[in-house]
């Protein structure tokens, strides 16, 4: 089964707890703290693996989950770090987050991208002894992660892209010119996922790709075509196949039409793309009058027309030099420009005291991380909370905010009062 388009969610680790402990010898009184820092939670990687061809691996296995740091451990052992989690994709596949932004196009074989990064280990102990606290019975926990949803498109790579109407023959051309044996029957949509092919000609080669039948209102998700349009976004040139033959009761001339309007309604770039114009099935009767109207059409447009039977075997050699002709002048195969290395909160959160008619609610990445780094059972810790929420402003502003002795604070889902 081919699959081109799969959601899933996705989770890195989480960081491991330092660690609270003293230094315990024989003949050492007072040895001090010495618990060590968690480890640091493993990330999230996709990795681009060459024997994948489509995403059918994610149809049945959605959720993905990297290791969680070890927490520390007493002689200022540091916690191991928990594995990142590698997540093996085809290449030629966009991972997007839901704001439909590109986070990372793995375009070859073997390309990797970071795309979830493991939260922090925790601070043990022994990192928060001072000339005034010889003693902290406090310890950071590990940072939280957050699972993210992401959308995994695979766009096939290709030079080049048969496109046209449900059986005009491009899967025929496509076994003529290549070692690939697509399905071929004489009804619509025989091809149902696209077909690859290398095509050699002399010493030069390309990758041809069979994509399946567009239809009038194919970028509006009818037929198959809105399903498959996103594989030839990636091809440097278009070859279109069109029917000449005027057996199905259908204009060539209209049929061109047609499709290059539904390329124009699901991208402006696609529709520019070059052309090269393919009249097949030119063997049959009423063939040459349509072919002679077709290229009537083409000609102030100045796309080359070439005259074809896939069915017979001609008329292939000059049509396989002008698309090696064409790919020699083209640049390379189209890349994606990745809008997010990293799927992190978009933009930094700013403190900011909300007042609520029961609470005042504090809200800010800052704080949001420190009260997860915070044991509210140990004395020294609330301590240090205590002391950091006054560096970071947030005493100052709750009282601007109108916040006075008693009044219930929450940030996040930790309440209590305020006292100042």
């Amino acid at each position: 089964m081919f699959v081109d388009k799969a959601k899933i969610m996705i989770q890195a680790g989480k960081g491991g707890d330092g660690a609270v402990a003293f230094h315990r010898e024989k003949y050492v009184s007072r040895g001090g703290p010495d618990g060590g820092d968690g480890g640091n939670g493993g990330s999230i990687v996709f990795e681009a693996k060459g024997n994948m061809h489509t995403l059918l691996d994610f149809r049945y296995h959605r959720k993905f989950k990297a290791a969680s740091g070890e927490n520390g451990r007493g002689g200022n052992m540091s916690g191991k770090r928990g594995e990142d989690l590698v997540i093996y994709v085809p290449p030629g596949t966009v991972v997007k987050d839901e704001q439909g932004r590109i986070i990372a196009d793995l375009f070859r074989e073997g390309e990797r991208r970071v795309v979830l990064r493991g939260g922090r280990g925790g601070r043990g102990n022994a990192r928060f002894a001072t000339p005034t606290r010889q003693a902290p019975r406090f310890a950071q926990p590990g940072e939280k992660t957050v699972e993210y949803t992401v959308t995994l498109e695979l766009k096939t790579i290709a030079d080049v892209g048969l496109i046209g109407f449900p059986n005009v023959g491009k899967s025929t051309i496509l076994s003529v010119v290549s070692a690939a044996r697509p399905k071929i029957a004489d009804y619509h949509f025989t091809t149902l996922s696209p077909n690859l092919g290398v095509v050699k000609v002399d010493s030069h080669s390309f990758v041809m790709a069979d994509i399946p039948g567009l239809i009038e209102g194919a970028h509006e998700g009818m037929g198959l075509g809105h399903d498959f349009l996103r594989h030839v976004e990636r091809t440097r040139l278009l070859v279109h196949v069109i029917d000449v033959s005027g057996w199905e009761g259908r204009d060539p001339v209209e049929d061109f039409k047609k499709i290059n309007a539904e390329l124009t309604q699901f991208s402006d770039e696609l529709a520019g793309r070059p052309q090269i114009a393919v009249a097949n099935k030119s063997d049959l009767p009423d063939a040459d009058e349509h072919f002679e109207a077709l290229k009537a059409h083409l000609g102030p447009l100045g796309i080359p027309l070439f005259k074809l039977s896939a069915a017979t075997h001609q008329g292939f050699e000059p049509l396989l030099r002008e698309i090696v002709r064409q790919l020699e002048a083209l640049p390379p195969v189209h890349n994606y420009v990745e809008q997010e290395r990293e799927l992190l909160p978009p933009v930094k959160r700013e403190l900011q005291i909300t007042p609520l008619e029961e609470f005042y609610l504090v809200e800010g990445d800052e704080v949001e991380r420190l009260i997860g780094r915070v044991n509210f059972e140990d004395y020294d810790s609330i301590q240090y909370f205590q002391r950091q929420l006054r560096d970071m402003g947030v005493i100052d502003a709750l009282k601007a905010a109108g916040a006075g002795e008693g009044d219930t604070i929450r940030i996040e889902e930790m309440e209590f009062d305020f006292v100042e």
